[in-house]
């Protein structure tokens, strides 16, 4: 393999040092070293639950980086290449192979769970070559040209720091001319002329051509990652959250498996135990024919979990019993991701849940009752910050059916985060951030949850947005934040750029009042 990419290492750093785990060398204890994901992970392999094989990146090689002036450590691109060779062994598939391609991930994971705050990037691997084999070793061209877009798409937003929206806009207009309703609605060929359109805006954007060399791009997204540890929004959620900002952020690298090659596959995250209420029930969503960024991200709104139970029923008790096992094992609540790849379940992340402040409560002392923990143990699970957030205001439940008695219910969507919220609506988290003195109460309405707004959401009062689903990194964390949150809410029409939404014949415009109830997904 070509390793001509790596950066120059220093000279003085030790050769000894270990920057570099695959996942079975790992375990759970390994937290502060592995971060969270990879701590998981390793945990998932050695337990003999299905993970596509991978390994982690230390943090402490991403601090090396920072120290060193952004440069990788000594010998970290060595035993990266080791460990990708390890990889390629147990795929049977070749990193930058034009007949049967290995495709990666590239994604962040640090001590303690930032939801999206940092950065991913999925089918690494992919250029105009091995486009090609995919979709001949697969015989799923469409599949293969959906995983290129996508992969252009993400390293441009990630590592070239190019704006998405530029993407999305050449997205709908090729959906809109196709009369496609989902991305899996669009055929090979529209897909192909997708990627071609996607590297002439790169090549427009940054004066150079999309990068091809497999080794380049990884090489180039191991550094986006590093550096996602200090973008802002991860600096303001650890700064909310109390989290230290020297910790730094390991970088998980993973073989893909594809969620998006049918009917029989599939994406979904899933919690152990439901996290707005605390009750012993699978919790979670699940789209068909999807990739994780779909549900996680929130650009697609996804459907219950038991879309998985009535599709793939042997799936769905096998995942029933994954969720059991990781529970008891950690003796805590579970946040789950998996993917489905052609009726095979992979285990890609699990980390203790996000919860509501009555879910910690109720989790906490249901787990005495089963014997999971100790008494002691459960008022330790309950935070501080999660008192206050028991005490969060709630409707009136006369004033609410008054309201919808006199029409004023404007639309429901999904109940993603509990509690009641009313002010003023904004459309752009910067917006929020700018007015949050001038305007008192805010409520944050968007198109899509997205972890950039995590700026906004930190001075709002609620949030609500037309697409994603519960389970939606930004959901999750309006969840930890205490934050009344509704999202799904599909009848709404957003319009950013000239300032109002409108739903069901009513136009709202920026700056008039709203109230949200996270609860029930009510909007008035």
């Amino acid at each position: 393999m070509n390793s001509s990419s790596t950066p120059t290492p220093n000279k003085d750093q030790d050769m000894a040092n270990k920057w570099v785990y695959l996942f079975h060398e790992g375990n759970s204890e390994m937290r502060d070293l592995l971060g969270g994901k990879g701590a998981g992970l390793s945990e998932m392999t050695n337990a003999g639950l299905p993970v596509p094989a991978g390994f982690t990146i230390t943090t402490e090689a991403c601090n090396t980086y920072n120290e060193q002036d952004f440069t990788f450590p000594n010998g970290l691109w060595e035993q990266v290449q080791n460990a990708l060779r390890f990889i390629e062994t147990e795929s049977g598939k070749t990193f930058g192979d034009a007949q049967n391609p290995l495709l990666v991930s590239v994604r962040s994971g640090a001590k303690f769970s930032m939801p999206g705050m940092m950065d991913t990037i999925l089918n690494l691997g992919l250029n105009q070559e091995t486009v090609r084999g995919l979709s001949d070793s697969t015989g799923n061209p469409q599949f293969a040209f959906d995983s290129y877009r996508r992969f252009i798409q993400m390293f441009s937003k990630v590592v070239l720091g190019l704006d998405a929206n530029e993407f999305e806009k050449i997205l709908t207009e090729k959906k809109r001319a196709g009369a496609a309703i989902q991305d899996a609605d669009l055929t090979a060929e529209v897909l192909e002329q997708i990627c071609h359109d996607f590297k002439a805006l790169v090549l427009e954007q940054t004066g150079k051509p999309f990068e091809e060399d497999p080794q380049k791009q990884l090489a180039e997204s191991i550094k986006a990652v590093f550096h996602s540890w200090n973008n802002q929004r991860a600096f303001d959620y650890r700064n909310y959250n109390n989290i230290p900002h020297d910790l730094g952020t390991a970088v998980n690298i993973v073989s893909m498996v594809f969620g998006n090659m049918g009917d029989d596959c599939g994406t979904g995250v899933a919690f152990t135990r439901n996290p707005a209420t605390g009750d012993n029930e699978l919790y979670g969503e699940f789209l068909t024919n999807a990739q994780g960024e779909d549900v996680v991200a929130g650009i697609r709104t996804p459907e219950s979990i038991s879309a998985l139970e009535r599709s793939l029923p042997k799936i769905y008790q096998q995942f029933l019993e994954v969720g059991k096992r990781l529970e008891t094992n950690y003796r805590d609540a579970q946040d789950l991701e998996f993917t489905v790849e052609r009726g095979t379940l992979y285990m890609l992340q699990t980390r203790s849940a996000k919860r509501t402040a009555r879910a910690a409560v109720k989790i906490a002392v249901d787990m005495v009752s089963e014997g999971l923990i100790t008494k002691e143990e459960a008022l330790q699970r309950v935070e501080p910050q999660q008192i206050e957030q028991l005490l969060l205001p709630r409707f009136d439940e006369t004033a609410k059916e008054n309201a919808e008695r006199d029409g004023n219910l404007l639309t429901s969507g999904l109940n993603a985060s509990p509690g009641a919220a009313s002010g003023k609506v904004v459309f752009s988290a910067d917006k929020a951030q700018a007015l949050k003195e001038k305007i008192g109460n805010i409520i944050l309405v968007r198109p899509e949850t997205s972890p950039d707004d995590v700026h906004g959401m930190l001075v709002s009062k609620g949030i609500l947005t037309a697409l994603g689903g519960a389970t939606s990194h930004a959901a999750v964390v309006a969840r930890g934040l205490g934050l009344p949150c509704v999202v799904g809410a599909g009848s709404l029409d957003v319009n950013e750029s000239e300032g109002y939404f409108s739903v069901n014949g009513v136009t709202i415009r920026e700056n008039e009042e709203i109230s949200i109830d996270g609860t029930t997904g009510q909007v008035f």
